[in-house]
């Protein structure tokens, strides 16, 4: 694949994979996420992203494979810190801790984001399992090693069925709040949802 753009240093000559800094990363990965918010995902396109960014589209084929991987690495890199790295030595300290990384404007710009996305799967199944692979998965991982370190304090028990509702929880009210009240929700609201729901259902 060619391009007309202007090359940059991290173009390596074919066939061989150049490794991008972090800085160019970080660079390529708001460029991804500007032209998502813009356009959407079915315009975005890896020759855009290219001119956007003054990259050629064999580099950015190098380092991902399309489209559906980019996207999905963009949205990680602007979460770099996974649950599971969270620690508090208790549900309730790790849940705040979780919600205090939250700002009400990163919040808006998410759920728009995401609601974009979740039309998007639908038609992209590729997109779907990038998604999964990760961003879904890994904070699914992490919210799984927080409720197994409750357990094991003995702060909730296992047999407690509200376990397995947990994911499908917080992501419902964040949904949930956008179509009934017709406005994304901000931290305060998942603060006083995860005090008033979450947390007494598993016991807390």
């Amino acid at each position: 694949m060619t391009s007309t753009t202007a090359a940059r240093p991290d173009d390596a000559p074919r066939g061989r994979r150049s490794r991008l800094t972090p800085d160019r990363e970080a660079e390529l990965y708001a460029a991804v996420l500007d032209l998502l918010r813009t356009v959407g995902y079915d315009a975005l396109t890896m020759d855009a992203v290219a001119t956007r960014t003054r990259c050629s589209k064999a580099t950015l084929y190098r380092q991902w494979t399309g489209k559906p991987q980019l996207v999905a690495k963009a949205l990680r890199h602007e979460k770099p810190v996974t649950l599971a790295g969270i620690d508090t030595g208790s549900l309730r300290g790790d849940f705040a801790a979780v919600v205090a990384q939250m700002s009400e404007l990163r919040m808006e710009q998410d759920t728009a984001l995401m609601r974009g996305l979740l039309t998007a799967v639908h038609a992209h199944p590729d997109l779907l399992q990038a998604l999964r692979e990760l961003l879904v998965d890994p904070e699914l991982t992490g919210l799984n090693v927080l409720l197994t370190r409750a357990m094991e304090r003995g702060e909730i028990s296992a047999s407690n069925p509200a376990l397995s509702y947990v994911s499908h929880s917080l992501i419902g009210v964040l949904i949930a709040h956008q179509l009934l009240e017709n406005r994304p929700a901000d931290p305060a609201l998942v603060r006083s949802y995860i005090d008033a729901v979450v947390l007494p259902a598993l016991g807390v």
